[in-house]
Formats: C-alpha cells, sequence, structure tokens
C-alpha cells in the first residue's frame, strides 16, 4: 500500500464532557493514525454536529499531538486549546533509525527559512537550527514544512535533507468532497450501515489498496449518512456499491459486523477497521 489517509469529522469529540476528555479522545485518535503508518490525518467539517469543541479545537489538538516532543516547544505557543496537551499519549512516530545502533536516524525537521543558493534552514531537535543544502531531486520546501533530516553525528553536526517522505503524518482540513477528489487508491467510508466485511471479501479488497487507501470515519451518535443527509438504509447495496449521491466514496463498509452495543466510538472504529485493511496479503 503506498499510502494511508485518515478522513475524521470536526464533530469527534461532540459528545465529551469537558477540555480534558476532549484532548484525551483525540490523543487517541491521533495515536491510532500513528499505529497504522498513515500519511495524512483529514478533518472535514461537520457543522451541524459539533457542539462545544469543534474544527479550529480538533485540527489545533490533532496538529501538536502529531508534533514531534522536540519541537513542541519552538513551534507551539500556550494556546487555549492544549491546556490538557499533557495527556495526550505518545506517538513515537518521530525518528528512523538504522539496524546498525551507531547508525544514521532520519528524523522530522521544520523549515524555518528558505534561503539562497539552494538551502534552507531546518529545525530538527538539535541545539539550533541548521542550514542544509536542498538536494537535486527535491523541490525546495516552503517556510514551515515538515522534511526528513538524516542526522549521522550530533558533536560536531553532520546531518542532510533526504527525498523522502517525513515520519509521521500530516493533520489538516477538507471539505469531504475534495479530500476524496484527491484521494488515490481505495476510498472506504464506515458506517454500520454499510455492507458487511467478512474474511473472503477482505481478502480481495487488499490488492485494491496497494495504490492508497482512504478510509472516513464518523462520529458518536452522527454517523456519515446524517452528515450526508442520505438514507442510511439506502446508502450501498449488498456489496458495499455506493446507490445515493455520495461525495466519492467506492465503497460503504461496515468493518464491526458483530457489533453488540448501540455506538462504537471514533477512536475504537478507528483500531478496528484499521487493523483489518491494513493487512498483508
Amino acid at each position: 500500500m503506498t499510502g494511508l489517509a485518515i478522513l475524521v469529522p470536526s464533530s469527534i469529540v461532540r459528545e465529551a464532557e469537558d477540555k480534558r476528555e476532549a484532548t484525551r479522545k483525540l490523543g487517541y485518535v491521533a495515536r491510532a493514525a500513528a499505529v497504522f503508518g498513515a500519511d495524512r490525518l483529514r478533518v472535514f467539517p461537520d457543522r451541524e454536529g459539533e457542539t462545544r469543541w469543534g474544527e479550529e479545537f480538533v485540527t489545533t489538538v490533532l496538529s501538536y499531538a502529531a508534533t514531534p516532543p522536540y519541537l513542541r516547544q519552538e513551534l507551539w505557543e500556550q494556546r487555549s486549546e492544549l491546556q490538557y496537551a499533557g495527556i495526550i499519549p505518545p506517538l513515537r512516530a518521530s525518528s528512523r533509525t538504522s539496524a546498525d545502533p551507531d547508525g544514521p536516524v532520519e528524523q522530522t525537521g521544520i523549515v524555518t527559512e528558505v534561503g539562497s543558493e539552494g538551502r534552507v534552514r531546518v529545525n530538527c531537535g538539535l541545539q539550533h537550527p541548521i542550514s542544509l543544502l536542498v538536494p537535486p531531486s527535491m523541490a525546495t520546501p516552503a517556510e514551515g514544512e515538515r522534511v526528513t533530516v538524516r542526522i549521522s553525528s550530533r558533536e560536531p553536526v553532520r546531518a542532510r535533507l533526504v527525498d523522502e517522505a517525513p515520519p509521521g503524518f500530516d493533520v489538516d482540513r477538507a471539505d469531504l468532497s475534495e479530500a476524496l477528489a484527491a484521494a488515490s487508491g481505495l476510498r472506504i467510508a464506515t458506517s454500520r450501515h454499510g455492507a458487511e466485511l467478512s474474511v473472503p471479501w477482505l481478502a480481495e479488497l487488499l490488492p485494491q489498496t496497494r495504490a492508497g487507501l482512504t478510509v472516513a470515519f464518523g462520529s458518536p451518535g452522527r454517523g456519515l449518512p446524517d452528515m450526508l443527509g442520505v438514507s442510511p438504509e439506502a446508502i450501498a447495496d449488498a456489496n458495499g456499491d455506493p446507490v445515493e449521491p455520495d461525495p466519492g466514496f467506492d465503497l460503504w463498509l461496515n468493518t464491526i459486523p458483530r457489533q453488540a452495543n448501540e455506538v462504537v466510538r471514533t477512536e475504537e472504529a478507528m483500531f478496528a477497521s484499521l487493523a483489518c485493511l491494513t493487512l498483508t496479503e
């Protein structure tokens, strides 16, 4: 699979009793994205479903969670949305190490300044931002962009930019239809009203994820059919193919066919669904 994108609504913490609980919930959403190696976590608006904490809060907390710990102090000033950021579980997706314990480490850096002669200044967790040459195969990154830095020595500092996706995932916002239009590979909507996923069917689906996978989730008490204003009973046929007009999903799937309670929380649905959909063949 070449890439995994996860789409969650701005109403994802609509049932949280307070800001601490809302932050904790978003921490586990970010944790699920990290566990399954997502490249992107996108927040799409669901204004009708939002309560006290909406799109700005959700995006801010998720973006903070996705920021490597060694960059948080530099990149994030004090904000009311981050009052309980200390309870967010560590994602441990901030670096890649070689098999050799003394070998180079690849970790995320943030471009702080675009200079001349093909150089940029990057904050990558060292004592100070460092000036690095942009390799010929790589487009010059913009200020604030995440990049991958390969560090072979910290004293003296020896590091270089590499033309690879940085560890971890990006967080951004987009309308649902816009996010699906830009997605590559299989686009799946999760819903208890979708076609029930089975072991034989999963084996048929996995080859279709090689070009990428995008999975969208609803929020507690307000699933994707409600957000899209479509009838839950008529969203898909027995094969999961969309029936009523939708933003561009390829399939509607019930990934927890033996659901035994009334509501599955979004973070629970993420772990259950992605554990199936990211299996290897």
